[in-house]
């Protein structure tokens, strides 16, 4: 798919795309493309879906699950020390 600019600048997104994605994006510049990234109506919301049982656990009981995987990535035990 390709889209043009009009004279002024904008870029006209297909119908299917806005119904799919919504009308705001995030617009992030690379030395060689930009790249769109559908913002969510309720960026809160979309958010908390994401956390998902992050939600409720404390922030000490997420950093511990940090810790143990990234120890476990490193190959690491509480006797390695």
């Amino acid at each position: 798919m390709s889209a043009k600019t009009d004279g002024q600048g904008r870029l006209y997104l297909p119908k299917e795309l806005r119904e799919k994605y919504g009308q705001k994006y995030h617009i992030v510049t690379y030395e060689e493309k930009i790249e769109l990234i559908p913002v969510a109506d309720d960026p809160l919301t979309a958010v908390r879906e994401a956390a998902g049982d992050l939600r409720d656990a404390s922030v000490e009981d997420i950093r511990a699950d940090i810790e143990a995987e990234a120890k476990d990535e490193a190959g690491e035990t509480d006797g390695d020390r």
